[in-house]
C-alpha cells in the first residue's frame, strides 16, 4: 500500500538525516553530540532534563471524523486538527535544519498482527532507544506502510499560540498515521505512544491488547502480570526458571500471546545482582540508562536518586539469557493482578473468581509510584482501567469483554499480589519483601497454592492462604501486622469505599455480578 501523505513530507523535508546505524554506531553518535556518557560497564548514560516521567496532560488524540465516535474521550484528551496541523509544520520545518535520525522497526512479535512503525528522532540516543526497545532483527520492506513517530525534543510548544498545555506535546493522529513527540527527552514517552496506537488497532483484529509482562514455564505454561509501572512487572517476570517473553506488553490472539516489543524497560531503582540477577546483568554495552547517577569510577548508583526515582534501563530482549524469541507464546494459564498498595491493608497473595477478576481489571487500582508520571513525588492511590488506562484509546468495555471471554475459554487463574505495604501505610508500614512475593509468585504458578488451606478476606470477600512455605504466616493476612488494629479496619474501609465509588461508573454497563464482587461495606 502507498505511503500516507503525511509520511512522505516528513521524509521529503529531512535535509541532513542519517539512516539505519547500528547500535555501536548510534552510542559514538550520542557521545559525539555530547548527549550521554559511558558508564564502566559500557552502557550508555543520558539525562532526560526537566521531565523524567511520561506527561499525560500533555497527551492529546486529534478528532477527526474517523476517531470522534471511536475513542472513549472520558480518558482521552482530544485536540483539533488544526492544532495538529500547526505543530506538525513547525515539526517539518525544524527537520529541515536539524540532523535527524531515522530507522525503520516493528511492534508486535507475531507477523499476522505487527506494525511497521518508521522512527525519525532528532537524538542519536533516542533512536537507540528505539532500536533497543522495538523489533529490528527483520528488515521492514521498503515503503511498508504503518505509524510514523517524529521526536524532536528541542522543538518546543506555545501553548497560548498552539493549543496545548505546555512545552512538551504528544499528539497521536490516528487517521493520519503519525505520532508527533515534542519539548521532552523522557523516551518513554515513544515506546508507550506505540502502545497506545496498538492498543486501538489489535482489536480491531480480535486480539486483546495488554498492559502486562510475560513468561513461560518449563511445561509450556504462559502466564501474566498485569500492573502499573512499579508494581513489578518487569521484576517479577525476570525469572530464571521461566522464559521471559516480555517486560511491559503483550497482544492476546485466537492462538495465543505475543511481545509488543522487542526490548525491556525496567526501573533500575535499587537495583542489585542480588535481588534482580537477570536485569542487573542486561545492563552493558548499548543499554540506554536514563537519569541514573554514576559515581566517581563512572558505576551507576542505583540507589541514588537525585535526578529522580524513575531510573530507568533500555536495552534489547536478549540481553535476559533465557528470553523467548521469538516471543510468541501460547494461552496463558495463569494471570496475576498486581498492585501496590500504599493503605497497606491488601494481602500479598488473593485467589479471584472470574467476576472478581472482571471488577479488579475495570478498578486497576495500585499507587502511582514517584517519578513515573511529571509531578507525582510519592505513592498516590489510584484507579485505572486495565491497569493501563492512559494507553487505552477504545471504551474499556472493549477490554474487560475481551478478558472475560479469554478467561472463560481457556480456564485461566487469576490472583492479586500486593507488592506494596505491609504493617501499615506508606510512611508508617514497609514495601513487602521481595523475596517473600517472588516465593508467593512461585507457589502460585508451580500449582504449590492449589492444596493450600484458604480463608475469607474480610471486605473484599477474596480467597487468601493461611500458609505458604518460605513465608511468614502473619503476613499472608495483613491485619496481623498491623499494631493498631482499628486503624488498620478504618484504613480498609477507606479504599473499599474508593473501590465502591471508583466503580460506580459502570452501573448499568456491566453485570449484577461482576458489580457485587466487590467489597461490601
Amino acid at each position: 500500500m502507498a505511503l500516507t501523505k503525511l509520511r512522505r513530507e516528513i521524509d521529503a523535508a529531512l535535509q541532513m538525516p542519517v539512516f539505519d546505524l547500528s547500535r555501536e554506531e548510534l552510542v559514538q553518535e550520542a557521545l559525539d553530540n555530547h548527549e550521554g556518557v559511558l558508564t564502566a560497564n559500557g552502557a550508555l548514560r543520558v539525562v532526560t532534563g526537566k521531565r523524567t516521567g511520561r506527561s499525560p496532560k500533555d497527551k492529546f488524540f486529534v478528532d477527526d471524523a474517523v476517531t470522534h465516535d471511536e475513542l472513549c474521550w472520558d480518558n482521552n484528551q482530544a485536540c483539533s486538527k488544526e492544532t495538529f496541523e500547526r505543530l506538525y509544520k513547525k515539526m517539518l520545518a525544524y527537520a529541515a535544519t536539524h540532523k535527524m535520525y531515522v530507522t525503520d522497526v516493528y511492534a508486535g512479535a507475531d507477523p499476522r498482527y505487527r506494525l511497521p512503525v518508521h522512527f525519525v528522532t532528532e537524538l542519536a540516543w533516542h533512536q537507540l532507544f528505539v532500536r533497543n526497545l522495538f523489533i529490528s532483527n527483520e528488515a521492514v520492506p521498503a515503503g511498508a506502510e504503518g505509524f510514523t513517530v517524529v521526536c524532536m525534543p528541542g522543538l518546543y510548544a506555545d501553548p497560548e499560540i498552539d493549543g496545548v498545555h505546555s512545552e512538551m506535546f504528544v499528539i497521536l493522529n490516528l487517521t493520519e498515521k503519525v505520532v508527533l513527540i515534542g519539548g521532552g527527552q523522557y523516551a518513554g514517552e515513544m515506546k508507550k505512544g506505540i502502545f497506545t496506537v496498538m492498543n486501538y488497532l489489535l482489536p480491531q483484529h480480535g486480539v486483546f491488547s495488554m498492559h502486562c509482562s510475560a513468561n513461560v514455564g518449563p511445561n509450556g505454561d504462559s502466564a501474566l502480570f498485569f500492573g502499573l509501572s512499579g508494581t513489578g512487572k518487569t521484576t517479577l517476570s525476570a525469572d530464571g526458571t521461566r522464559a521471559l517473553v516480555g517486560d511491559d506488553e503483550h497482544g492476546w490472539s485466537k492462538d495465543g500471546i505475543f511481545n509488543i516489543e522487542g526490548g525491556c524497560y525496567a526501573k533500575c531503582i535499587h537495583l542489585s545482582e542480588y535481588t534482580e540477577p537477570q536485569i542487573f546483568r542486561a545492563i552493558r554495552e548499548n543499554t540506554v540508562l536514563e537519569n541514573v547517577i554514576l559515581d566517581e569510577n563512572g558505576e551507576p548508583d542505583y540507589d541514588d536518586i537525585a535526578l529522580t526515582e524513575n531510573t530507568r534501563a533500555a536495552y534489547p530482549l536478549h540481553y535476559i539469557d533465557n528470553a523467548l524469541l521469538p516471543s510468541v507464546a501460547g494461552h496463558p494459564k495463569t494471570i496475576i493482578f498486581l498492585t501496590a498498595d500504599a493503605f497497606g491493608v491488601l494481602p500479598p497473595v488473593a485467589k479471584l473468581t472470574t467476576e472478581q477478576a472482571m471488577y479488579h481489571y475495570l478498578s486497576g487500582y495500585t499507587s502511582k509510584v514517584a517519578g513515573t508520571e511529571d509531578g507525582i513525588i510519592e505513592p498516590q492511590a489510584t484507579f485505572s482501567i486495565g491497569f493501563g488506562e492512559p494507553f487505552l484509546p477504545l471504551p474499556p468495555l472493549t477490554y474487560a469483554k475481551m478478558l472475560g471471554e479469554r478467561i472463560n475459554e481457556y480456564g485461566v487463574s487469576v490472583y492479586l499480589v500486593n507488592t506494596g505495604w505491609s504493617a501499615g501505610p506508606y510512611g508508617i508500614g514497609q514495601r513487602i519483601r521481595l523475596k517473600h512475593t517472588r516465593r508467593l509468585v512461585n507457589a502460585v504458578l508451580d500449582g504449590e497454592l492449589n492444596n493450600a488451606e484458604w480463608e475469607t478476606f474480610p471486605v473484599f470477600g477474596l480467597a487468601i492462604p493461611k500458609a505458604c512455605e518460605g513465608v511468614p504466616a502473619e503476613i499472608l493476612n495483613p491485619r496481623n501486622t498491623w499494631e493498631d488494629k482499628e486503624e488498620y479496619d478504618k484504613q480498609l474501609r477507606k479504599l473499599a469505599e474508593l473501590f465502591s465509588k471508583n466503580v460506580a461508573k459502570f452501573h448499568g454497563l456491566i453485570t449484577e455480578e461482576i458489580l457485587q464482587a466487590g467489597p461490601k461495606m
